[in-house]
C-alpha cells in the first residue's frame, strides 16, 4: 500500500492555491490519461495570434474543479443539501469533462478522428471507472444527465457552467484579451438551487450580462479570430492530405499513434480499449513533429501546408457578412492550378470558403434562470433590461474565403 501523501495543493496563477481534496482525485490526476492533458494546448493554434496562449487543458481541468469546489461551498451555505458522494461525483465529473480532447481537437475531429471529444471523455471515464473499482459511477451518471438532481448537470454543462467559468477567465488571462475577463466569484456567489434546478439570484443579473458579453468578445477576438481560424483550417487540410497520400500507398511518416488514426477509419463503435489506449498516446507533440517532418515531404501540397503552420506563413483569409460567390472560388482555383501546376481537385487544399457562427446565448438551449425577489423564475433575456442581451441571443454568421497570398502577385 502506497504511503504517498495525497493531500496536495497546486499553485495556480489565476486563483492562487487549488486544493486536491481526496486521494481518489489525486490518483485520477496522476493517471497517464489525465497527465496527457499537460501536453494538449487549451486554445489550439491561438498562440500564433496571442503568444501567451500556451496554457494547457490540464490547467483548465484543475481550474474548473476549483470553481466547482467554490460552487458547492456557496450552495451548501444556502442550505442546498449536497452529500459527500454527490460532491465527489461533481468534482470528478468536472475534472474529467475534457479528458477526451485530442491535440488541436477541432481540426482532428474534422480530419482523422471522426469521434466527438465528449464521446471520448465518456469512454475514458468508463475505462477509469473499471480501474478504480466503480468509484466513478455516480460521476458518470451526473455527466450523462441521468442523475435526478438536474442542477448537478447544469454545473458541469450548461450556458453558465464551471467549464465556461474557468475557460473564459483563463483564456482571457493567458491570451491577454482583457475583454474576456469575468467576475467568477460574484457569479458563483449568486447561484442557488430551487426544486433541484440551478438559478441565479436577481442581483447577479449584471454579472451575467457581463459574462455573456465577455463570451461573445472572446469568440470573435480569440477563438474565431481570423488568424486562429485559418491556421486551424490549414491544419485540418494538412491532416486530410496526409491521410489521402497514405491511402494511395505513399509513405507519410509520423508517430505510431498518429499513424494508426491516419491509416484507419475509426467510428464510435470501433473505439474499444485498445483504440482508446492508442488515442491516449496522442498529443500536440505528435502533430507538431509530424508537421516538421512533412514540410520536407516530396508532395508539394503536404509540404506547403505544413510549412505554413510551422513558419506562420498562412493562407490569406477574408471575412464578410455576405457569402462569397462560387465564381470567385473558381477564378482563384484556376489561377492557383496554373501557378502551382496542380490539378483542379488539389486546389481545394489552397482555395476554399465556409462559414462560422457564434451565439453568446442560445434561447433554445437550457436557459439561465433568474430567481426574482418575488421567488418567480424568468429566463435571463426576459429578466434583463439590457437590449444588448436580446441581441446576444441572436446567432451571428460570418463567411470566409481562404486563398494563397501569391494570388495578389498573380493578379498584379
Amino acid at each position: 500500500m502506497s504511503q504517498t501523501n495525497k493531500q496536495k495543493i497546486v499553485n495556480d496563477p489565476i486563483y492562487g492555491f487549488i486544493i486536491i481534496p481526496t486521494s481518489l482525485i489525486y490518483d485520477l490526476i496522476q493517471h497517464p490519461y489525465f497527465q496527457r492533458l499537460r501536453r494538449i494546448s487549451q486554445m489550439g493554434l491561438s498562440y500564433l495570434v496571442y503568444p501567451g496562449a500556451h496554457h494547457t487543458r490540464f490547467h483548465h481541468a484543475l481550474g474548473a474543479m476549483h470553481m466547482m469546489q467554490k460552487a458547492i461551498e456557496v450552495l451548501r451555505f444556502k442550505e442546498v443539501e449536497i452529500s459527500k458522494e454527490e460532491e465527489n461525483a461533481l468534482l470528478i465529473a468536472i475534472l474529467l469533462h475534457d479528458i477526451g480532447h485530442g491535440p488541436f481537437s477541432h481540426a482532428m475531429e474534422h480530419s482523422i478522428v471522426e469521434v466527438h471529444h465528449e464521446e471520448l471523455s465518456l469512454l475514458f471515464m468508463n475505462k477509469l471507472n473499471q480501474e478504480f473499482d466503480g468509484k466513478l459511477s455516480l460521476a458518470i451518471k451526473v455527466f450523462k444527465g441521468e442523475y435526478h438532481r438536474l442542477f448537478m448537470l447544469q454545473l458541469i454543462s450548461s450556458q453558465l457552467d464551471m467549464d465556461r467559468m474557468d475557460y473564459l477567465k483563463r483564456d482571457s488571462f493567458y491570451s491577454g484579451v482583457a475583454e474576456g475577463n469575468i467576475n467568477s466569484d460574484r457569479l458563483i456567489q449568486m447561484m442557488n438551487v430551487v426544486d433541484d434546478v440551478l438559478v441565479m439570484e436577481e442581483k447577479g443579473i449584471y454579472s451575467i450580462e457581463k459574462f455573456l458579453t465577455s463570451r461573445r468578445l472572446m469568440y470573435w477576438q480569440a477563438y474565431l479570430h481570423k488568424t486562429s481560424l485559418v491556421a486551424e483550417l490549414i491544419l485540418t487540410k494538412t491532416l486530410k492530405r496526409a491521410k489521402e497520400l497514405l491511402h494511395k500507398g505513399i509513405i507519410v511518416e509520423s508517430s505510431k499513434p498518429l499513424q494508426y488514426f491516419m491509416e484507419n477509419i475509426i467510428t464510435s463503435a470501433e473505439f474499444n480499449d485498445s483504440v482508446l489506449n492508442t488515442f491516449s498516446q496522442l498529443d500536440d507533440f505528435d502533430i507538431i513533429s509530424a508537421l516538421k517532418n512533412w514540410q520536407h515531404h516530396d508532395d508539394f501540397i503536404l509540404s506547403s501546408l505544413s510549412k505554413m503552420i510551422i513558419n506562420r506563413d498562412l493562407l490569406k483569409i477574408k471575412l464578410d457578412s455576405e457569402k462569397f460567390p462560387k465564381e470567385l472560388v473558381e477564378t482563384y482555383a484556376n489561377k492557383i492550378a496554373e501557378a502551382f501546376q496542380i490539378s483542379k481537385h488539389e486546389t481545394e487544399y489552397f482555395v476554399f470558403k465556409g462559414k462560422i457562427k457564434n451565439q453568446a446565448y442560445d434561447k433554445s438551449a437550457e436557459p439561465i434562470r433568474i430567481l426574482k425577489k418575488d421567488r418567480t423564475i424568468e429566463d435571463v433575456v426576459e429578466a434583463s433590461d439590457q437590449l444588448n442581451l436580446k441581441a446576444l441571443s441572436k446567432p451571428v454568421t460570418k463567411y470566409y474565403i481562404c486563398y494563397p497570398k501569391q494570388l495578389h502577385e498573380i493578379n498584379d
